[in-house]
């Protein structure tokens, strides 16, 4: 197993919130083409509904857009166990009452060749992270502001 985690590019997760239970399955085949192109390489894709009175609830793979079909098939067993009832209640606990939640644990497989030759010349990840888009757009709004202000000073 070590000499696989060896090869593997960094891995990440995601906790989407659907609100009010309204999953449309719109996103689904932009993550089939990632999966296909080998963009990325699905290791864990569970949901969870988080009922009014707190009670979360795993969810079963279904007909997401109602057209009949199973559109999760190609990820049914998709389930590497990284992914424990602590942590469905801890994504969970980041999703409102009255919503569901899928949680997708994913290796990023086209950065594997550059964290293989990184790893083979002694370099360690030591942290990393994720700017949500919201939180991107204000900081950017905010330097707007300050060059605008700026600007308009002058």
């Amino acid at each position: 197993m070590s000499d696989d985690l060896e090869e593997m590019g960094p891995v990440d997760y995601l906790v989407v919130e659907f609100p009010g239970n309204q999953m449309t399955g719109e996103g689904l085949p932009l993550l089939v083409d990632l999966v296909e192109r080998r963009i990325i390489r699905v290791l864990d894709l569970l949901f969870v509904r988080k009922d009014t009175d707190g009670t979360v609830t795993a969810l079963e793979f279904s007909d997401m857009d109602g057209d009949g079909t199973l559109d999760l098939a190609v990820f049914e067993g998709a389930s590497s166990g990284l992914l424990g009832q602590d942590d469905l209640e801890e994504a969970a606990a980041a999703v409102e009452p009255g919503s569901s939640a899928a949680v997708l644990v994913y290796e990023n497989t086209w950065a594997a060749p550059l964290a293989r030759a990184l790893r083979r010349g002694g370099a360690q990840l030591v942290a990393g992270g994720r700017i949500p888009v919201q939180q991107l757009l204000a900081a950017l709004d905010e330097v707007e502001g300050v060059s605008g202000q700026g600007a308009s000073a002058a």
